[in-house]
């Protein structure tokens, strides 16, 4: 095993004992299968990827696992499009490029992260392009760079506010944004510094591109433009800003570290946002970023709170861990599968997410520091659930890629509300309401799932094993991880009954109740 995965364990075992609490036990293997496939690949396992799973008796199961998810061909598809959707939504949020009116090409961010991460490309490389690049938003059109999707809707409007505040709270963990205005009251950042970063996209433009005879808008580039700065001087490029008091001070380009480049708004003198690039790749901030996002994405809680807004004036929960891990990865080349491979074969990941008294202080859901002490729940996101429910129950996925999505798309549109925050960013509503019961009870996903059709999942479970018995408990396996209690195999001969000995009908029943269950949208 590698070190690092012993340094998590050791430094998080070190907190227990520090707190004087107990760990809960760690989680059953079943368990522990459901829940890497749905953090690495996004989607559930099947019965047969769980059984195959069950069955190894290697003491490196787990392990090998891991590994499979993130090196074997067979899931090199699933692995990319599961993390393109995350970063996808992270970058330009759900609703990012869904309106005819937005500059942004959903489809051309997607490309560029589906290529990325089935590449397995560096962390640190995926950054610079995405904060640095020119060119089309979208596919087929000439000059086409589908990076060019991060930023193209945040440059043009409100001196390339969203832009900054965006790039230095996803990658650098540094919330500039509330000191566009005002000194911070709570932590270092200062009203210049804010002018001072957002100073690095004053050279960048979004140009609508339109339909050849038409004012039809089909696509946007993005370019970098010689800058004149605030005052009509190019080779002084400089920003105004208005304190609170009414006076106006001066800001150029100058790093969160202090770092300052050229003056000149010449784009053949100096590339602001190639010089940004550059600077953020030097930044430890980077690194610890990093680890504190993907921490976060599979143990529930990040070491900060919020995730990202990392400095002195919020300091982290292990701050020697966070600051090691992140040497770490710089130090694997930026490697994202090294990083979750660490994360996920660690100690805190392993165990089951049951509260004890031994470790009931543990409760970050009610303002507590995560001790990391037990597998926090949380609920499934919506593209999870959707995928779920397209593969686990055996309903493969039909047609290209582009209409797999187009399906994929219209289903969260119905299911996921979006709120929008001061940010740009959304804050999402997935939480039982009436449409998404609904959808859940009788849509096409759901009907798909229980069909009884031959060769459906259920055809396919109805002719397996010796018994009903042993059926039911492949059913949930299935769906849940685990064998029914004796309340369900009680109700399960209930049906059983009223079905009139309709074996088929009976399983359809218990696994219509097991995908609408709550367990069944848990990350348990």
């Amino acid at each position: 095993m590698p070190p690092q995965i012993r340094m998590i364990d050791d430094a998080i075992e070190q907190g227990w004992h520090d707190y004087e609490i107990s760990p809960a036990p760690e989680a059953d293997d079943a368990i522990w299968c459901r829940r890497v496939f749905l953090d690495v690949i996004g989607r559930i396992p099947t019965l047969d990827e769980l059984e195959t799973f069950l069955a190894d008796r290697d003491n490196d199961r787990r392990a090998k696992l891991v590994d499979r998810l993130l090196h074997d061909d067979r899931y090199t598809e699933e692995y990319a499009n599961h993390w393109a959707t995350v970063w996808a939504n992270l970058l330009i949020g759900r609703s990012g490029g869904m309106d005819r009116r937005d500059l942004t090409d959903r489809d051309g961010m997607m490309k560029y992260l589906r290529d990325a991460f089935a590449e397995n490309r560096p962390y640190d490389r995926m950054v610079y392009e995405l904060v640095t690049a020119e060119g089309s938003t979208k596919p087929g059109t000439p000059g086409f760079n589908g990076a060019v999707n991060f930023l193209v809707g945040k440059v043009n409007d409100d001196k390339a506010v969203l832009a900054a505040s965006s790039v230095s709270r996803i990658f650098l963990g540094q919330q500039v944004q509330c000191t566009q205005c005002h000194n911070h009251p709570f932590n270092d950042w200062k009203q210049q510094k804010f002018w001072e970063f957002n100073s690095f996209f004053r050279q960048t433009r979004s140009l609508r591109r339109f339909v050849d005879g038409t004012r039809d808008i089909s696509h946007a580039e993005l370019v970098n433009e010689d800058y004149a700065g605030e005052a009509g001087d190019p080779n002084d490029a400089l920003v105004f800003y208005e304190m609170r008091n009414g006076l106006t001070r001066v800001a150029y380009p100058v790093f969160t570290d202090g770092t300052e480049i050229s003056r000149s708004g010449y784009v053949d003198e100096v590339n602001r946002r190639n010089e940004l690039g550059r600077l953020m790749l030097d930044s430890p901030q980077l690194d610890r970023m990093a680890v504190n996002r993907y921490w976060s994405m599979f143990l529930g809680y990040g070491f900060t709170k919020p995730l990202d807004d990392m400095g002195p004036h919020n300091l982290p929960t292990h701050p020697q861990l966070l600051d090691s891990l992140a040497s770490s990865f710089r130090g694997s080349s930026y490697d994202l599968k090294e990083l979750i491979f660490w994360i996920t074969l660690s100690r805190p990941y392993s165990l089951a997410s049951v509260m004890t008294s031994q470790n009931e202080i543990d409760d970050p859901s009610i303002g507590e520091t995560p001790k990391f002490s037990r597998f926090y729940l949380r609920q499934m996101s919506a593209e999870q659930l959707y995928q779920s429910l397209v593969s686990a129950s055996g309903a493969s996925a039909q047609g290209t890629y582009e209409q797999q999505e187009q399906k994929r798309r219209e289903w969260l549109r119905q299911f996921v509300v979006t709120f929008g925050t001061d940010e740009g960013d959304e804050a999402t509503t997935f939480d039982g309401s009436i449409p998404q019961a609904l959808m859940l009870f009788n849509g096409e996903l759901t009907q798909r799932a229980i069909s009884l059709k031959p060769g459906s999942f259920l055809d396919r479970l109805s002719q397996s094993g010796k018994s009903t018995r042993e059926r039911l408990t492949r059913l949930y396996l299935a769906g849940l991880a685990r064998q029914p209690s004796k309340r369900e195999v009680g109700l399960a001969g209930e049906l059983y009954r009223a079905r009139k000995g309709n074996e088929k009908e009976m399983l359809q029943d218990m696994w219509w109740a097991i995908l609408n269950s709550n367990e069944f949208i848990m990350q348990h």
